[in-house]
């Protein structure tokens, strides 16, 4: 049976219902928008007063004097990713991004969501470089690439570079493994919640650049199509990459 989600007065039947009230609201708004509607700044306040223990852990909404004084939607963005999300601004002046998507679940991703997003971000720009090189290497007269799945040539914005094998949650676990961290993640090796902070990262650098040699020393990569890549087709045993993307 499906869980209620309470937030101050309203009451959704399903997670999936909150979390489409709180998506509605946030595309109500452009980018760059302050959260003008009373009911909509009501609703956002609630839902911070309601799960302020996840959010202190997921981004620290709270910090500060504590007091909100406006929401916006803003775009935030990252090394080869881009996403619109809420904003609190307090009445001190600090601001804060959060995830109404952590709020509505009500628990925070933990510490080992926050290596496995390091790991992502260490190798983030190595990723976007390959697949460049993949489209110079393999691209028809158009600057196509058929996408190993489907055939379907495809250009660079809509294309997806997969970890064909092994999956990169494989090389997350394997790489904790290889340094002793299976069980707990050691203090200092991820960076904390802070105001603005996207994504954990690795506070020390050779971390992130063993991941990194970890990473390119097995990475089997392959283009699809964003169709192909969203249906996912990923096989439980190793894929025949015909057109293999290296990663350097």
């Amino acid at each position: 049976m499906a869980k209620s989600v309470t937030v101050g007065s309203l009451t959704f039947k399903t997670q999936s219902s909150a979390l489409e009230h709180f998506k509605k609201i946030l595309h109500a708004y452009s980018d760059g928008d302050r959260i003008s509607n009373g009911s909509h700044h009501t609703d956002l306040v609630s839902l911070i007063d309601r799960y302020d223990p996840v959010l202190e852990a997921v981004g620290e909404p709270l910090k500060g004097n504590g007091l909100i004084d406006h929401f916006e939607r803003r775009l935030n963005t990252g090394t080869g990713w881009s996403s619109s999300g809420f904003w609190v601004v307090r009445n001190d002046g600090s601001e804060t991004d959060f995830s109404y998507i952590d709020a509505v679940k009500g628990k925070p991703k933990g510490i080992s969501q926050d290596f496995y997003n390091s790991c992502r971000e260490a190798v983030a720009l190595d990723l976007i470089q390959a697949k460049k090189k993949a489209f110079k290497d393999y691209g028809d007269s158009d600057g196509k690439v058929a996408c190993e799945l489907t055939g379907k040539l495809v250009s660079i914005e809509d294309a997806h570079l997969d970890h064909a094998w092994p999956f990169f949650s494989h090389m997350v676990s394997g790489f904790r493994a290889a340094r002793g961290w299976s069980n707990d993640i050691p203090n200092g090796v991820v960076s904390e919640p802070a105001d603005g902070q996207m994504k954990a990262v690795f506070i020390d650098q050779s971390v992130a650049d063993a991941f990194r040699s970890f990473h390119h020393s097995q990475a089997l990569l392959r283009i699809l199509s964003k169709e192909a890549n969203l249906q996912t087709a990923s096989a439980a045993r190793k894929p025949k990459v015909s057109r293999p993307v290296k990663v350097s």
